[in-house]
Order: C-alpha cells, then structure tokens, then sequence
C-alpha cells in the first residue's frame, strides 16, 4: 500500500500520525515500570505460561493415539 502512495501522501499520512502521537499522555519510565512490575508479579499466579495449563483444560492435548496393528 505504502508503495502506491506518493511522497506528498505519506509525509500527510506521517504527520497525521505525529498529530496523534502528541496528544498522548507521557509518563516517567521510573513510575509505569514499577506498575508494570508490580502488575505482572500480581497475575503470576494465573499466568499458564508459568505455571502450565491443566491436561483436563488444555484445547490442544491429543485426544487419542494411532495405533498400528
């Protein structure tokens, strides 16, 4: 898509997208990492990538074998 447009469309499509960009809030990296810290050791505890997913609830366990006789 980005190929077909013209210099003059993608600086407007690029500035259009800094116009955006301005508006959002900014905060300190010191304060949203401790949040984000904090969040992520709170939800640990549910987390299935660290904890694992029961065989009984995991969509992608095999239901049955090939047997060959």
């Amino acid at each position: 898509m980005a190929q077909d447009m013209t210099e003059k469309e993608l600086l407007k499509m690029e500035l259009d997208q800094l116009k955006k960009e301005v508006k959002n809030e900014r905060q300190m990296v010191s304060k949203t990492g401790k949040e984000i810290k904090e969040y992520v050791e709170s939800m640990a505890g549910e987390d299935p990538l660290l904890k694992g997913v029961p065989e009984d609830k995991n969509p992608f366990k095999e239901k049955g074998g090939c047997t060959i006789s």
